[in-house]
């Protein structure tokens, strides 16, 4: 599944290099498409990291579930 840019994500799995867990929720701001049969990578901001863009493959991430809420 290919994501457009500045789209919000969230992690399939922890990155403990940043301390990321599996949820955090971040934007894309870069798209490496990869010759067939090679998995795309992302480019993610918005972490609790300093300064720093998260560079993840594709099967990483996935799309963040809007919340429903009931109002009565």
């Amino acid at each position: 599944m290919q994501f457009n840019l500045f789209t919000q994500v969230a992690l399939r799995e922890d990155i403990p290099k940043y301390g990321l867990k599996k949820g955090d929720i971040a934007t894309i701001v870069e798209h490496y498409p990869m010759p067939e049969g090679e998995e795309d990578g992302y480019s993610l901001e918005g972490f609790d990291v300093e300064t720093i863009t998260v560079e993840v493959a594709e099967s990483q991430i996935e799309p963040v579930k809007a919340s429903v809420s009931l109002v009565n």
